[in-house]
Formats: structure tokens, C-alpha cells, sequence
């Protein structure tokens, strides 16, 4: 994840009547789930379950058998892009052991729910804890992640007492798809940024009854949950955030320019200035593509192994990662969780509606945002820009806990599920009644 440059002058977004006719299959669910629905000032929540028709899986395994391959790469690491032998392993296993219809009967055994805020269908989780006095929280996700990049938090945190936690550490969990991802609606006009959703977040937990709550998230879920911090609405009362808006300006620019940096800086801050500087110089494409010319992207909305590169390709550390388990290693997390949420792009047909929300940014992901509530932050040795303490205390001044964790990468409720459930059960624990 990277800032991104927007355009001086974007071109308008056709009216919806304008829009082509084509209407995904996860659509065409949300769309029959609220035909009787008053679409006019809806604030209904109606109860949303998926299943994708059989004619879809077998047409994904077809293109996927049909892929025509490039030519291996011509070095021996990942220094040109994905792999061929890496992604033709992910394809086999795709192809034959892959099966879409047990993440699917895992979704829909949770509740799970659809209401329209702004004009747009928002899709989201909700599960209660049993315990009484439970601290309601929003988590959201980024890309290329979704929903299902945070499952395995949901029973940590709603059932404490069974995952080695407290009755007092409970949760009453909210996971929304942003706009254009999943089970959510692809908005059909312009202007659906973080700052946005940072709003219609707080629509969301105010329609379902929460006047108190907390917020995390991680990638675009990290800006988000900043937003939500720098507009402060009654009855947010903290954020939490593994991926901190904190570098200083001046060392974000030198690392963006290559350059050295302005001044200087102890070893744990030459460490993420390192870290952040390899990334822009080597890992910003994906997000300078999608957030110039996102709609250019047909590729991958057409192509399940081209998709499936473009998102296992979102940083090098998650790619050695991702690689590694296609080489039969066991890591925090699975290769069918890998391809759970690939499948999700696909059958929601969200490649490129997820990739125009870069195209809608204007804020620098790393960069101090001017959050106003209590905050908690995790720090990972294998994010993008792992942060030091002392520049998660100047970001946030409200710090309520900091955790720098001995390893763990960028998609974190993944892969490090229990460093982040306890940094969440820690660091919001003054918080409750």
C-alpha cells in the first residue's frame, strides 16, 4: 500500500443509467436480497447469504487450465515480478484441491447482512459476543484483502474465554467490504475515498445501535481507521491500527526520493526508513497503476491467473511469504486462505471497481494524519514501514499501548492472528465500562 498521485482533471463518471448492463453474480444476490426494499432514504438491514452457482467455479477452473503462460523469468529471484514456477504451483493447486464451496459454507454461517448508506449496498459481518458488557469494534480490511483476510479473529475476540482470553476482554465485532470490494456495491460515482468510508463507517455502527465503540484495521483499513481518528465522531472512543500513519515528513520524502535521509536516526528508525525506501523503489507499480489508470486493468478482471499475480505481488515480504507456502511450508496462514480471497475477487467481479478507490486518493498512507482520539498500534517487522515507538508517540499523541512484535508481515489478522487479537484486548482494556 502507497500514496498515490491523483489526476488534475478526472473524467466524470457516467449516471448509473448509464452504466453497462452487466450485473456480477454477487450483485445480482445483494440486488434480490433487497428488491421490495425502498431504495429511497433505505436505512433497512437485511440479512445477506452468498452461494456461487456451480456454471461460475467451472468456468474459473476453465480459464484457469486455459492459461497461456510467459516465458520464465530470467534471473533467479523474484526480482522481475511473480514467479512463473510459484504461480503455475498456485494454479495446480487452484485447479485441484481448491474448494470455493468451504470459505463460502464458513461466511455464511456467520451472520452476515447488507444495508445501503450514501447509495451504496454495504456488505458487512456482525457477530455478538455472549458476554455481557462486550466493547463493540469495526475492523476493516484493505487490498488486495477482504472479509475473509479477517476471519480468524472473529472467535477471539467474541468468545474470549475460549481462545485463552477474559469474559472482560470481549467483542461485539463489525466487519464491513469497503465500497467495490466483495459483497459490497461498486459505487457507480466519483468521490468514494477513505476520508468517505471513514464516515460511513460511523453511519454503520450508529444504525446498528452502537453509540461507543473502537476501530482497527490494517492496509486501506489502517487510513481509514486514521480518518475515523482525525474526525473523531461522538462515541468513537479510540482506533487501533497495524500499519501507523507516523513517518516525519521529511524522512517519508527522502525515502520516497531515494535519497538519504535528512538527518539522523537510530538504528530501529534507519531500519523502517530502509524498509520503506525498498518499497517505493521497487514495490510502488501496482498502486501507481491503479491509482492513475485503474480502469486500464481489464486483465486482471478477465484473467484468474492474471489476477491472482497482480495480488499476491502487493509487497516482497508477503510474496516470499505466499511463495514459501506454495513451496508446502506451514505458515500463520494457508494457501487455501491465499486463494479464498483471490476467488472472492473473482466471483465478485471486483478487480478493477477495488482498484479506482487508489485512483480516489489523495493522502499519504505513512504520513502523520492528525488523529485526535486515544490510539493503540501494533508493529510488525515485515511491514511495509515497520514503526518505532517514538514515532507512533509523536503520531498519536494519545497513545493508549504500543507492541512491537518479533515477526509477522503485512496482512497481519492473517497471518499473526494472535499478536493482533492481544494488542486489541490490551490496548482498549481502559476503555470499557
Amino acid at each position: 500500500m502507497a500514496e498515490t498521485t491523483q489526476p488534475p482533471s478526472p473524467t466524470p463518471t457516467l449516471e448509473p443509467k448509464s452504466e453497462p448492463k452487466h450485473v456480477s453474480i454477487a450483485e445480482q444476490t445483494i440486488i434480490a436480497a433487497r428488491r421490495d426494499a425502498d431504495q429511497s432514504g433505505d436505512t433497512a438491514i437485511r440479512p445477506f447469504q452468498y452461494s456461487a452457482p456451480q456454471d461460475a467455479l467451472d468456468d474459473l477452473r476453465r480459464r484457469i487450465v486455459a492459461t497461456r503462460w510467459p516465458t520464465r523469468e530470467v534471473v533467479s529471484d523474484a526480482s522481475q515480478g511473480v514467479q512463473l514456477e510459484t504461480l503455475q504451483k498456485l494454479a495446480r493447486h487452484w485447479t485441484i484441491d481448491y474448494d470455493w464451496r468451504r470459505v463460502e459454507a464458513r461466511l455464511n454461517a456467520l451472520p452476515q447482512f447488507v444495508t445501503n448508506i450514501d447509495g451504496v449496498d454495504i456488505h458487512f459481518i456482525h457477530v455478538k459476543s455472549k458476554h455481557d458488557g462486550a466493547l463493540p469494534i469495526i475492523i476493516t480490511h484493505g487490498w488486495p484483502g477482504s472479509v475473509i483476510e479477517q476471519l480468524k479473529v472473529i472467535g477471539p475476540l467474541t468468545d474470549p474465554t475460549a481462545h485463552g482470553g477474559l469474559e472482560t476482554d470481549a467483542f461485539d465485532v463489525v466487519i464491513p467490504s469497503m465500497p467495490g470490494y466483495g459483497f459490497s456495491g461498486k459505487p457507480t460515482t466519483t468521490g468514494w475515498d477513505a476520508p468517505r468510508i471513514a464516515r460511513t463507517w460511523d453511519v454503520l455502527m450508529k444504525r446498528l445501535g452502537y453509540d461507543r465503540y473502537v476501530a482497527q484495521g490494517g492496509d486501506w483499513g489502517a487510513l481509514i481507521v486514521d480518518q475515523m481518528g482525525v474526525q473523531a465522531p461522538p462515541g468513537l472512543l479510540a482506533i487501533h491500527t497495524n500499519m501507523a500513519g507516523a513517518i516525519p515528513d521529511d524522512i517519508n520524502a527522502a525515502a520516497l526520493a531515494s535519497t538519504a535521509p535528512p538527518r539522523a536516526l537510530d538504528e530501529e528508525e534507519r531500519r523502517s526508513f530502509d524498509h520503506v525506501a525498498f518499497f517505493y523503489k521497487y514495490g510502488l507499480g501496482y498502486a501507481q497503476e491503479m491509482g492513475n489508470r485503474p480502469q486500464t486493468l481489464y486483465g486482471i478482471e478477465d484473467s484468474p491467473i492474471g489476477l491472482a499475480a497482480w495480488i499476491i505481488d502487493h509487497d516482497i515480504w508477503t510474496y516470499k511469504q505466499i511463495a514459501r507456502l506454495f513451496d508446502g511450508e506451514q505458515l500463520g496462514f494457508s494457501r487455501d486462505e491465499i486463494l479464498d480471497n483471490i476467488t472472492l475477487y473473482w466471483l465478485t467481479e471486483t478487480a478493477v471497481s477495488s482498484a479506482r478507490l487508489y485512483w480516489e486518493n489523495k493522502l499519504v498512507f505513512f504520513a502523520v494524519k492528525g488523529v485526535k482520539v486515544p490510539a493503540v498500534v501494533s508493529a510488525f517487522p515485515e511491514e511495509i514501514c515497520p514503526v518505532p515507538r517514538k514515532w507512533a508517540e509523536a503520531a498519536y499523541p494519545n497513545l493508549l499501548y504500543y507492541q512491537k512484535h518479533p515477526e509477522g508481515a503485512h496482512f497481519a489478522a492473517w497471518e499473526q492472528t494472535k499478536a493482533l487479537v492481544d494488542d486489541m484486548r490490551a490496548g482498549f482494556r481502559t476503555l470499557r465500562n
